[in-house]
């Protein structure tokens, strides 16, 4: 099919060159989590590992455009490197110019230039790409490399980048300088369904095209993740060949093919088992409540909403007259939590300040009356707004209506109706 019978003025799905937007993804954003670590450590030396076209490239392109201008860097490819084909393509990226150095010569300029760069707190970063394809004489000039020091801290920060599993390299005698330096040892994993969904999506609409689900409905992206496993770069290559096959739209899902798959880079279940701990979602808040300092009960609000009040009807159920019959609400929307005030007669006080509507943060103390509720959530860090309608639409109104239904039988307070524009809480 013609890209412009699509309604696009692009190709949205290149397989060489600088992608038209780089998607972000939960393995995509770790990885360059780690990056930026290995760089603001003090020895910083890391691994990064995934089959081919797990994204690499990408991610290293993109880390690499977020390095302050006075950072050096070199990515190398290291298939097949000896020593002076390593250290010649570094130095010529780190801007020198030679001829015909011997490679103790490259070698020393090399270490010079990475003592320099330290010195003036700029350590350079070196980069090497299919590092499992360096021979054992370029090696032995990383391991070189990573033994130099400026005040006790590494003068070049690295990370070797691979499509197979590099352990069994670094864990070798020889490698000791190395493997002593480690600071992260990462796989890359692949896409869920709903990120390749939005991959997918978002490529479409990078490319011009204004209606992305017409050309690649929901049905169709999930089959996509179903052939490619979630691999970004085999995701390009049959959505490019389905998009150029497809006589019609939408593409049909008949014509998604299923290539061979790679293997992940892990190499046991305790690493992948780890890594989906790393990433996995944070665990629902717990609450405390407590009287005149003793805590009376703890909560996991693993709910999506939970009520507050003097009423048996209550999740929290608090029996004080200083306390409305419904008295606040607390909703859970994605990895946040919201505090609504139910016009209660006196009030809802979060860390001494009264509030009507709030985004709870940990370690947050909301008082009711003559009791207190600490909020426990270590995930929760940022108080985040209120303004966005997408969360007062589907959170909170919902919520709301939900709770008149139930409340039903226990009419002797109504809940507010909802405000046309929830404030935010001014923190």
């Amino acid at each position: 099919m013609d890209l412009g019978a699509a309604g696009l003025y692009e190709q949205p799905f290149p397989t060489h060159g600088k992608p038209l937007s780089t998607l972000s993804y939960a393995s995509h954003e770790q990885a360059l989590k780690i990056l930026d670590e290995t760089c603001a450590a003090p020895n910083g030396l890391s691994l990064l590992q995934g089959p081919t076209l797990s994204g690499k490239s990408t991610i290293i392109r993109k880390f690499v455009d977020s390095l302050p201008q006075e950072s050096a860097h070199a990515v190398v490819d290291g298939n097949r490197l000896n020593t002076t084909g390593l250290l010649e393509a570094a130095l010529r990226q780190f801007g020198y110019v030679f001829d015909h150095s011997s490679p103790n010569e490259l070698l020393g300029m090399l270490r010079v230039f990475a003592l320099q760069q330290a010195a003036s707190q700029h350590p350079p970063i070196l980069i090497i790409e299919n590092a499992h394809g360096l021979n054992p004489s370029a090696l032995r000039a990383v391991c070189e490399l990573a033994t130099l020091e400026v005040r006790n801290t590494s003068a070049l920060k690295m990370v070797l980048v691979s499509d197979r599993p590099l352990r069994t390299i670094i864990d070798s005698p020889a490698m000791e300088c190395i493997s002593g330096r480690l600071l992260h040892d990462f796989h890359l994993h692949p896409m869920s369904s709903e990120e390749v969904v939005h991959y997918v999506h978002e490529k479409l609409r990078a490319a011009g095209s204004l209606m992305p689900e017409f050309i690649f409905p929901g049905t169709v992206c999930t089959e996509l993740w179903r052939s490619s496993a979630g691999w970004p770069g085999i995701i390009d290559r049959i959505a490019l060949l389905a998009l150029a096959q497809s006589e019609t739209l939408p593409v049909p899902v008949e014509i998604i093919e299923s290539p061979a798959l790679p293997n992940g880079t892990w190499d046991d279940l305790e690493l992948i088992e780890a890594q989906q701990q790393s990433t996995a979602l944070p665990g629902p808040p717990t609450l405390y409540v407590s009287h005149e300092g003793e805590t009376i009960r703890e909560l996991i609000f693993d709910m999506s909403r939970l009520l507050i009040g003097r009423s048996e009807h209550n999740d929290i159920a608090i029996g004080s007259r200083f306390i409305s019959r419904h008295h606040a609400l607390l909703v859970r929307h994605g990895s946040s939590t919201f505090l609504m005030d139910l016009n209660s007669s006196n009030g809802t006080f979060v860390n001494s300040r009264r509030v009507s509507n709030h985004v709870l943060v940990h370690d947050d103390v909301i008082t009711v009356g003559h009791h207190r509720i600490k909020f426990d959530d270590p995930h929760a860090t940022k108080r985040g707004s209120l303004d966005g309608n997408e969360f007062v639409d589907t959170a909170v109104m919902k919520t709301l209506d939900d709770m008149r239904k139930r409340l039903a039988e226990d009419n002797t307070e109504i809940l507010p109706a909802p405000p046309e524009n929830l404030p935010t809480s001014g923190i």
